[in-house]
């Protein structure tokens, strides 16, 4: 099994015929994506073809959801134009909705989260990878190169890079879903959706958290496994070598004196019991210690 994401999946993108989007849905198509359909109000029935896939565009989210009974859209739109398509989504009740736009301003972020919430639509991002279930379906911009066979493990990140490397050093073992929820200060999908996602899967047997320095997401999923998570998690935090004083990566890493730092989101993970690695290439050691 998977979570969020199956082989029944049936997935649009608002955004296909723009060159990220065509470049990302040929290899969503490559790695075995449904996807059923494109949208862009502008060039609403062409079709465009991807090697032996050909691939309809609509005019609207509910126009292709009525057509093709998708169930899923990746969004790939421009960030000024992120928020009226997440809206339109959630209109036409798509259940999922992963936007993979970075730099959409905060004010929309919020805007869009909270008015999906209101018609049910969950969202992964924004300015995440999206999400894949190898073997399945991949519906985003992970590599699904690094990591084809499905396995026992699953992952949930901030980072898109760690999202990648944890999934190459433990290719062989293989994940159920791996799910990049994206690391700006608000974001649809969380660490312990995840969690309890991954808790109530019966193929999970293990539970990658992968994390970084600012707020406090990894302490309130710290809190969440001590009390509603039975399998085995493995941590990592991103941003222990992280100078001082300095902003770091995502807008979301914000640290104000030991609030938020690496440091006390590690003691927070190993108070509830999860071992935390030092280096990515230590988190999938103890991984696969924990397994065997």
């Amino acid at each position: 099994m998977a979570i969020y994401l199956t082989m029944e999946s049936k997935v649009l993108v608002q955004g296909m015929t723009g060159a990220e989007g065509m470049k990302h849905t040929r290899r969503m198509l490559a790695a075995g994506t449904d996807v059923v359909g494109g949208v862009n109000p502008r060039k609403a029935g062409r079709v465009v073809d991807f090697d032996d896939r050909t691939v309809p565009v609509f005019a609207a989210v509910s126009e292709a959801m009525a057509a093709t009974a998708a169930d899923v859209t990746i969004i790939f739109v421009p960030p000024a134009f992120a928020r009226a398509a997440v809206i339109e989504a959630a209109d036409a009740g798509i259940g999922l909705a992963v936007v993979i736009t970075e730099g959409i301003p905060v004010h929309d972020a919020v805007a869009f989260h909270a008015y999906a919430k209101t018609r049910g639509t969950r969202i992964i991002g924004p300015n995440c990878p999206g999400l894949i279930s190898p073997g399945q379906s991949n519906a985003g911009i992970i590599p699904s190169d690094i990591a084809t066979k499905p396995g026992r493990i699953g992952l949930v990140s901030k980072s898109g890079t760690l999202t990648y490397q944890l999934m190459y050093e433990l290719r062989e073992t293989g994940f159920t879903t791996a799910v990049g929820i994206g690391g700006d200060p608000v974001i649809g999908t969380t660490h312990i959706d995840c969690l309890a996602a991954f808790e109530e899967d019966p193929d999970t047997e293990l539970i990658i958290l992968i994390g970084e320095i600012g707020g406090d997401a990894e302490e309130r999923a710290a809190a969440y496994i001590s009390s509603h998570i039975t399998k085995p998690v493995i941590g990592y935090i991103a941003g222990f070598t992280a100078p001082e004083g300095k902003t770091m990566g995502h807008a979301g890493a914000i640290v104000s004196g030991s609030s938020g730092t690496a440091e006390a989101k590690k003691l927070a993970l190993e108070a509830a019991g999860v071992r935390v690695g030092s280096t990515p290439s230590e988190t999938a050691r103890l991984v696969l210690a924990e397994l065997a």
